[in-house]
């Protein structure tokens, strides 16, 4: 295994040639463009890692898996799903568009920016301080690391150029889909976006998922049935609208961030972090995406 994924690290390096880092949030532009890494932790408790798998980069996207299990533990799954859907969208993550020309206008699924705003309204709280600080334990018990933080540069810059999610809150406040307070949510979510992991954090939520919702240690945090609707939704939602394609090529359940992260689960198998900062034109990890791929031919990991 370890030659392996030395092997295809080395092979996949040079795609990220062909996408282009971050921009839009101030301090993701400073990542190295070339930077390709991947952890892999098994369920016999095997580890692997090569490249820049030490590199530390904000969660940003795949924070909305974590998100969505308090919400569902937080309000139970009927309310959650009648607020957000449960359908991919075909557009891009921060597409306001089908707000408003849907019929029910709540978002179309959790993944998108719209959804997991709706999501960050619904954990439970008596503040925003209150509720983050939550979540951010809530995803310290996930990952089995207490180390985790929020990096506060990338924090302030989302929320200083978040004008479009701040529009989608304030629609969804308008239909009735948020009830709380939006800025709350909108904090919430900022914060979220910006806790800081690396591909081992993301291998570790793999794992979690892959044994349905249990710790290392045998801790039931969350319920198998609200594991298989997020390995679900990642499956169909997860990629942004590049999920359908990733869905036949890779086959597991993965969810990617502009941070550059890929976290995919091979249920009963392993979780899998993947770091790769310069994205193509859907947000998603060129390179990352490209390992991901040979990594599940290599090793047959499709579930289907």
């Amino acid at each position: 295994m370890q030659d392996l994924i030395d092997k295809l690290v080395k092979k996949n390096i040079p795609f990220s040639e062909k996408g282009k880092v971050a921009n839009y949030i101030p301090e993701l532009d400073k990542a190295n463009k070339n930077s390709l890494g991947i952890y892999i932790t098994t369920l016999d408790g095997k580890n692997y890692h090569s490249g820049d798998y030490k590199t530390k980069f904000t969660i940003q996207s795949i924070s909305k898996i974590v998100s969505l299990m308090l919400a569902i533990l937080d309000n139970g799954e009927k309310y959650v799903f009648s607020k957000v859907g449960m359908e991919p969208t075909g557009d891009p993550f921060n597409s306001i568009r089908k707000l408003e020309t849907s019929n029910t206008k709540k978002p179309y699924n959790p993944m998108i920016n719209a959804g997991a705003i709706a999501i960050a309204s619904m954990i439970k709280g008596k503040d925003a301080r209150d509720k983050f600080q939550r979540l951010l334990d809530f995803f310290k018990k996930v990952s089995e690391d207490d180390t985790l933080d929020v990096n506060y540069k990338i924090y302030c810059g989302e929320s200083e150029t978040g004008n479009r999610n701040r529009a989608m809150g304030y629609f969804l406040k308008s239909e009735g889909i948020i009830e709380g307070n939006v800025e709350e949510a909108l904090d919430v979510y900022f914060k979220q976006c910006s806790i800081e992991v690396t591909t081992e954090t993301l291998a570790k939520i793999g794992l979690f998922l892959a044994r349905n919702g249990k710790t290392s240690s045998g801790e039931q945090l969350i319920t198998p049935r609200i594991a298989v609707i997020v390995k679900t939704l990642m499956i169909t939602c997860g990629m942004y609208d590049s999920s359908g394609e990733i869905a036949v090529k890779v086959g597991v359940p993965s969810k990617s961030g502009v941070g550059g992260g890929i976290l995919s689960v091979v249920p009963g198998r392993m979780g899998i972090g993947i770091y790769g900062p310069s994205l193509d034109s859907k947000g998603n990890s060129i390179a990352g995406i490209n390992l991901l791929e040979d990594l599940s031919e290599q090793l047959n990991l499709s579930i289907f």
